[in-house]
């Protein structure tokens, strides 16, 4: 099995960072033989979507759909394609995800999937375009924002859950919300990411 750990945060061997090692020492820690990769999205060239709907509109039946930009999200898309696990580690700026979380979310959508879902009245919704299913589950981290407040800063959740679901055909078994690290400390939620790894597996 194949797992993938997608770091959004800029800053290496922060909270964030710190949390999807802890989830992942989870995942290893009930299974042994799982292969890991850890991606550090800022370590990558990943450049904005310029919306030509290149990948939207292709009518390949694999699983993936060609970009028409060539940068690092070519190897990291073949990564993709082998998971079977995903954790998704970002912290919440002015309330959603990082930049080059929300840049990656915009890469992967339509590369993974197809217009040919409905939601409500409305065609033309992404569904996966590929079967294979995978489990993910979500890391979540603010400095000041304490959880009770969460519903009120972290927009960032519902988007990679929701968009782990249409494109990457990826079930999230849970997520978690650690907030107000600066005060509580990082250490204060590392049993809350390791029992989320477990949940992986």
């Amino acid at each position: 099995m194949n797992l993938l750990a997608i770091v959004g945060s800029p800053r290496k061997g922060k909270a964030t960072d710190t949390l999807v090692d802890k989830a992942i020492e989870g995942v290893v820690s009930k299974s042994p033989n799982y292969n890991v990769k850890k991606l550090h999205l800022i370590d990558h060239d990943i450049q904005f979507c310029t919306n030509c709907l290149a990948c939207r509109d292709s009518k390949t039946k694999e699983p993936l759909a060609r970009c028409s930009i060539r940068d690092d999200m070519d190897n990291i898309n073949e990564d993709i394609l082998k998971s079977d696990c995903l954790i998704f580690g970002t912290p919440v700026h002015m309330g959603f995800a990082t930049g080059i979380m929300m840049t990656f979310m915009e890469r992967i959508c339509w590369t993974f999937a197809k217009p040919e879902g409905k939601f409500l009245n409305i065609s033309g919704c992404p569904i996966p375009r590929s079967n294979k299913e995978r489990k993910a589950i979500i890391i979540v981290t603010s400095g000041i924002i304490p959880p009770i407040y969460r519903r009120l800063c972290d927009d960032a959740t519902p988007l990679i859950r929701q968009t782990a679901k249409d494109s990457l055909n990826a079930k999230t078994l849970g997520d978690m919300y650690a907030g107000d690290i600066e005060n509580r400390g990082v250490e204060y939620y590392f049993d809350k990411a390791l029992n989320l790894g477990k949940k992986l597996v």
